[in-house]
């Protein structure tokens, strides 16, 4: 679902290198690699006015790179628990034309005891609740709840987001709405959501919303990633031709 100069296929591609428009991402020892939901997120999430953005999780910087690229306003921190990650988001935020826009830390976000709070969060969080892990260990870490927990990632937002901030995410279907409904005993409320259909005959597969401690009349929409010839539909190259080397 990928695509871009070295890149050869969808999700979970052995790509060493994603080079965008303004900056490359590498990726060798980074669980999750550049997918077509990071780039989604990065793409769709609105920080509107704000001067701080955390991103949790960072892997390998995609999110953080790719608000830099829009939002020249935005001073983002981005925290990476595991170390090789860490070292992987380090290397392609110094070697990008945004390095002066974001701040890396790597340790457990649910332990980072700090009074600083921000405008605007970003996460792509681990997927899976159940179900069998990957065999690789970073990829696992990276793709199921063991070391952030849906519990604990609500428990994060409400304490790291201010009273008018918002968060935007990405989930497969079931786990964001899940996740939805949970938000509210937090206070969280839904500001926006987006069903993600890879094709107009196939069940929408991912979920982008944005949660937030305000109210907020709803704004839903649908997004078809391909036709049925295959082809990116005008919305989603409209959406990430800033970044994908082959959309002019």
């Amino acid at each position: 679902m990928l695509f871009g100069q070295d890149a050869s296929s969808g999700e979970g591609n052995l790509v060493s290198e994603f080079r965008f428009k303004q900056f490359s991402v590498t990726q060798d020892n980074c669980g999750m690699k550049v997918s077509t939901d990071g780039v989604l997120l990065g793409a769709w999430a609105d920080p509107k006015q704000a001067k701080s953005s955390l991103d949790i999780g960072t892997g390998t910087g995609l999110l953080s790179l790719m608000l830099a690229q829009r939002f020249q306003h935005l001073s983002l921190t981005a925290i990476e628990y595991d170390p090789a990650a860490y070292a992987c988001a380090t290397q392609n935020v110094h070697a990008s034309p945004f390095a002066t826009q974001i701040q890396l830390r790597q340790g457990d976000i649910t332990q980072w005891h700090t009074s600083t709070r921000f405008e605007h969060i970003v996460c792509n969080p681990p997927y899976f609740t159940s179900g069998q892990t990957a065999r690789d260990a970073k990829r696992a870490t990276a793709r199921h709840a063991h070391t952030l927990t849906h519990e604990a990632l609500l428990h994060v937002l409400v304490a790291r987001l201010t009273p008018s901030g918002c968060a935007d995410l990405i989930l497969p279907v079931t786990e964001g709405e899940r996740l939805i409904a949970d938000a509210t005993q937090y206070g969280l409320h839904l500001h926006r959501q987006v069903y993600v259909y890879p094709t107009p005959g196939k069940p929408a597969s991912r979920l982008l919303f944005t949660l937030s401690p305000t109210t907020h009349p709803l704004i839903s929409d649908t997004l078809v990633l391909r036709d049925d010839h295959n082809h990116f539909t005008p919305a989603f190259a409209a959406l990430t031709r800033d970044f994908y080397l082959k959309l002019p």
